[in-house]
């Protein structure tokens, strides 16, 4: 299957990051290359790029992609939350600017042998980002706690029927290990009163609450973004794009954190001495355009959001 991934909000995206000739740009979640080349193309002649991501079929297919730009750019197969290391082992102590464009790619969800989506019956349960990784969804859902599993599905899917869908996932495996996509999935249609059933799939709250915790994406990335910022030259940008409330409440809550640092009492003055490091560009995050989400379904949900550090 060939590694297909439309880039979201590639336009805003360029606007926001501003690539210029001679700047070092980190590309985070790399996937199939979209933003990073473009960022290669508008940083000509001589502009760098370091990038990582944890899917090696990923990684080969931005490798075909970027090959154009030869010794311009660095991919390395790390989570991003590695920032501060990656830099670190290549004597690089400031940067540009830098994107990550957060969740699953359309890749990833299309390929049935990844067990990503609810839609593929008789795919085994997998949902690894790093296929390397020894921790799967099926482990997941095979070995916790009706505890652990309701606390997921809340958490991660705000999934109103978690107590349900724990309960009932816990009694079938009882019989024998719940082993596909489709069995999860059909676990997840009995559980929900078929009123509640009108705002899309049953199963899509559990298998996105799944994916974050098989893949631990939620874990450090509140940490992962001031790590970037804080190795951001003066007048470079971060450039993030979320896909769910979770991942945008983070952003913005670190956002909000760096431009307004002080938290003293307002009626008397600052005692912290706490200044702030950068102004959020987009007061309110950028949305796909009608035009694109149209033609990429996976840019409805999406949110753009912009930092500069001063």
């Amino acid at each position: 299957m060939v590694f297909k991934h439309i880039p979201v909000m590639l336009k805003e995206c360029m606007e926001g990051l501003q690539p210029k000739d001679g700047g070092i740009y980190f590309d985070g979640t790399l996937g199939g290359g979209g933003h990073s080349y473009e960022i290669l193309k508008l940083s000509s002649p001589t502009g760098k790029l370091i990038a990582t991501d944890r899917d090696s079929e990923a990684i080969l297919a931005a490798t075909e992609r970027l090959k154009e730009f030869q010794s311009r750019y660095t991919i390395v197969k790390s989570n991003f939350k590695n920032f501060l290391e990656v830099l670190a082992e290549r004597n690089i102590f400031g940067i540009d600017g830098a994107i990550l464009d957060l969740g699953v790619s359309s890749y990833q969800l299309d390929n049935r042998d990844r067990g990503f989506s609810y839609m593929a019956k008789d795919t085994k349960l997998d949902m690894r980002m790093d296929a390397g990784s020894s921790f799967s969804a099926y482990e997941l859902i095979n070995e916790y706690s009706v505890e652990k599993l309701r606390y997921i599905l809340s958490t991660y899917g705000e999934e109103k029927f978690a107590n349900n869908i724990a309960k009932n996932i816990v009694l079938a495996r009882k019989d024998k290990p719940i082993v596909t996509t489709g069995e999860l999935s059909d676990i997840c249609d009995k559980s929900i009163p078929y009123k509640f059933k009108k705002d899309g799939h049953p199963a899509k709250k559990t298998f996105q609450a799944i994916r974050i915790a098989v893949n631990e994406e939620l874990d450090g990335l509140d940490t992962a973004i001031y790590d970037i910022f804080s190795r951001l030259n003066k007048g470079g940008r971060l450039v993030i794009i979320t896909f769910h409330s979770l991942e945008d409440r983070i952003v913005k809550t670190v956002f909000n954190d760096i431009e307004n640092p002080c938290k003293c009492d307002k009626r008397y003055p600052c005692i912290c001495g706490k200044v702030r490091q950068g102004v959020e560009i987009t007061k309110k995050p950028i949305t796909a355009s009608k035009e694109e989400c149209e033609n990429n379904s996976r840019s409805k949900c999406a949110k753009l959001r912009i930092i500069e550090k001063l």
